[in-house]
């Protein structure tokens, strides 16, 4: 099956067949703030099952994005979902904005600042100096408050407990970071690498290295592989159109 040419879902189809979406549908979502992963693939399965009256439909999506993440989102349905771990290998394209002087326990703003540090001493071509430092095959350590697996078990649920949580270092590749403005305390970047990469940490990390500290302030997923963020649908308009589907009324049996 050859996912690259695959055609991802568009509004103007015909969605009241139930067929191709066993037979597998690649949708291409963005994923508003705030929501979960699961939230997105909850929706889409709920308006499915309740939109074309059908009791069980395979679905699942090729790589998660935080609560605090927007952007290209791809859910596989049926024997799509097959799929899953070869779209996994596929490069990302960020577009990340840092706030450089603070830090939070988990790299981005799901929590509260729990440290400040001095920018006096940072310019902007410094900004550059040290973020073009991090392109190639760099050693990253993915947050405590991450679905890292430590023992079969998510870091993030044992650090929400409280737990003491270690993570290993682990090899990720950059293959291309750009600083497109600097307004500080806000650093905008757009960023391509493989998969597995924390954005998170590589704002903690740039952040350190300017001596100072940093967090991710935003993050949008603009592309996976060859799919774009341009192609894709809004969760309420996919999931309107879905709903929309009425289901054939059958006459009603004549009274005598």
């Amino acid at each position: 099956m050859d996912i690259i040419i695959s055609h991802p879902v568009q509004l103007h189809e015909d969605l009241k067949d139930i067929e191709p979406w066993h037979e597998g549908r690649i949708l291409l979502i963005d994923k508003p703030l705030d929501w979960t992963s699961f939230d997105l693939v909850n929706r889409i399965k709920m308006s499915i099952r309740h939109g074309l009256q059908v009791k069980k439909i395979k679905i699942g999506h090729a790589g998660t994005l935080d609560p605090k993440a927007t952007g290209l989102m791809i859910l596989l349905t049926g024997k799509y979902t097959k799929l899953t771990d070869k779209i996994h290998t596929y490069d990302k394209t960020y577009e990340a904005v840092f706030c450089l002087g603070a830090t939070t326990p988990c790299y981005d703003s799901e929590r509260e600042i729990d440290a400040h540090y001095p920018v006096d001493h940072i310019t902007e071509d410094l900004i550059h100096e040290i973020s073009a430092q991090y392109v190639g095959v760099i050693d990253q350590i993915p947050p405590i408050f991450s679905a890292v697996k430590i023992n079969g078990r998510s870091a993030y649920k044992s650090a929400h407990k409280g737990l003491h949580v270690v993570t290993r270092s682990r090899q990720t590749t950059i293959h291309h970071l750009q600083v497109t403005k600097v307004d500080m305390p806000y650093v905008h970047l757009v960023v391509r690498c493989s998969t597995g990469t924390y954005i998170r940490t590589l704002a903690h990390d740039i952040g350190k290295a300017l001596q100072s500290g940093a967090y991710l302030s935003s993050l949008k997923r603009v592309a996976i592989g060859p799919w774009e963020l341009a192609q894709a649908l809004a969760i309420q308009d996919l999931a309107d159109k879905i709903k929309g589907y009425q289901a054939p009324v059958t006459d009603p049996v004549p009274t005598i």
